[in-house]
């Protein structure tokens, strides 16, 4: 019995494997809050922190390719909601948290709830395309949900007095924030069926956060939409701004101005089918990408321990640990350059140099003006001598003779100065001041 124990001897590597696949395949992922410490930030894009609570701590890492998705910068004692994977960190045997997704805590709990109530709903049928009405062709009268004094109903009276000012308008009042919202949002829409004296409704109000829509995502109000005898118009917040009134009314426009155009437009039935091939697109594309998201899970669980992107994780774990490392090292060598900087700097203002660089610089200002006026001397001077030596030279020079009437004589190359050398029939070349002439003697004649 005791052999056989030794016979399976784990090593460290083993049984760091072992426990990172089964914390993977018995938590998978998970959803966590707390508030975030020891946040890291290295120039890898990858962030590293702890999240915890009044008992505990847990260490996280959030690689670069999710963080890029988070719409806040996290900081240290943020209260965070995370989605991620429960995981080992093979080299140290850390046990930590890949976050997938970061919001703030109390925003995230919000979405949280909304995407939990948006499939609820959207099973059920309530956000098909095919139950959605067309909106009246041509309204005589309309109806407005939304406060009297907002700027939503203020927007939208404007737009159908430019663009449709015979349309009548019938306001049914309420809060469209708060506690007391929803109960006169319910009231209002009931009492719009109950009268039953437009053709049809907007449900209207200005932009804001998550918190300050959360009335329109309300079950009660969207199922009273839906069983709404009147076509609802959905114009709530801003286009970014998506709530469950929107998904549920039969039309939704991306802001309470674009409402009233849409509803007193020409065009406005083209523009609402075209708005549910885009609502019937997009859920078709939710639902592709949902699929894929799931087959994309399977195909990580089959992959098990060889998963590229945990090993490509943990090396870039490593990485940045190394590279804290190697900046802490940097910044104590640069501590100890700037004391002897500061030192070298001292001995510098203590022995003066300016004064010395000063004169040097008045020394080569004369000098400079000196050897200026020498050169200009020298120059004057050899002048003055070429100017000499040209005019000698031109003195003496043949040419300068030829010029005034003069001329020579050649004979076989020789300059000629005696008749008596010359025969008849010699040839003779006499240069003159321009040109040469070629003659012949026929008569050779002693002196006079």
């Amino acid at each position: 019995m005791h052999q056989e124990k030794l016979t399976d001897i784990y090593t460290v590597s083993r049984l760091n494997r072992q426990a990172r696949l089964l914390l993977e395949g018995e938590m998978g992922a998970v959803w966590l809050t707390g508030e975030i410490s020891n946040l890291s930030m290295p120039g890898s894009g990858h962030w590293y922190f702890s999240l915890k609570d009044s008992q505990s701590q847990l260490r996280c890492a959030m690689f670069r390719g999710n963080n890029r998705s988070v719409a806040f910068r996290p900081r240290e004692g943020d209260q965070v909601l995370i989605f991620g994977k429960v995981t080992l960190y093979e080299p140290r045997g850390d046990y930590q948290l890949v976050a997938q997704t970061m919001a703030p805590a109390g925003e995230g709990l919000l979405k949280q709830q909304f995407e939990a109530l948006k499939q609820r709903l959207g099973a059920e049928g309530l956000f098909d395309a095919g139950r959605k009405r067309p909106l009246p062709a041509h309204p005589a009268r309309i109806g407005v949900i939304s406060s009297a004094t907002g700027a939503a109903l203020h927007d939208i009276l404007t737009v159908l007095a430019r663009r449709a000012p015979q349309l009548r308008v019938v306001l049914y009042p309420s809060q469209v924030q708060g506690e007391a919202a929803v109960p006169q949002l319910l009231s209002a829409l009931a009492a719009a069926n109950r009268r039953a004296e437009t053709d049809l409704l907007i449900l209207a109000r200005g932009g804001g956060s998550l918190e300050d829509l959360w009335c329109f995502n309300d079950e009660r109000l969207v199922r009273a939409i839906a069983a709404s005898a009147l076509p609802v118009v959905s114009a709530v917040g801003h286009e970014v701004d998506i709530t469950l009134s929107d998904l549920v009314a039969d039309l939704r426009a991306p802001t309470p101005s674009a409402a009233a155009e849409l509803i007193s437009h020409d065009g406005q039935a083209q523009a609402q089918q075209w708005l549910q091939w885009g609502q019937r697109l997009a859920s078709a594309q939710r639902r592709y990408l949902q699929g894929q998201r799931q087959r994309l899970q399977q195909l990580e669980l089959r992959l098990g321990r060889q998963h590229p992107e945990r090993r490509l994780q943990q090396q870039a774990q490593g990485l940045d640990l190394l590279q804290l490392r190697l900046l802490r090292a940097w910044q104590r060598r640069l501590e100890r350059a700037g004391q002897r900087l500061d030192a070298l700097r001292l001995r510098l203002q203590h022995q003066h140099p300016e004064r010395r660089l000063q004169a040097g610089r008045d020394r080569l200002l004369r000098l400079e003006q000196r050897l200026g006026a020498l050169c200009r001397s020298r120059l004057e001077q050899d002048k003055h001598r070429l100017a000499l030596a040209a005019s000698r030279l031109e003195a003496m020079s043949p040419l300068a003779t030829l010029s005034r009437g003069y001329s020579i004589t050649l004979s076989r190359g020789q300059v000629v100065t005696d008749a008596s050398r010359l025969a008849p029939g010699d040839e003779l070349r006499t240069r003159l001041a321009r040109g040469e002439v070629l003659s012949r003697v026929l008569e050779v004649k002693g002196d006079a």
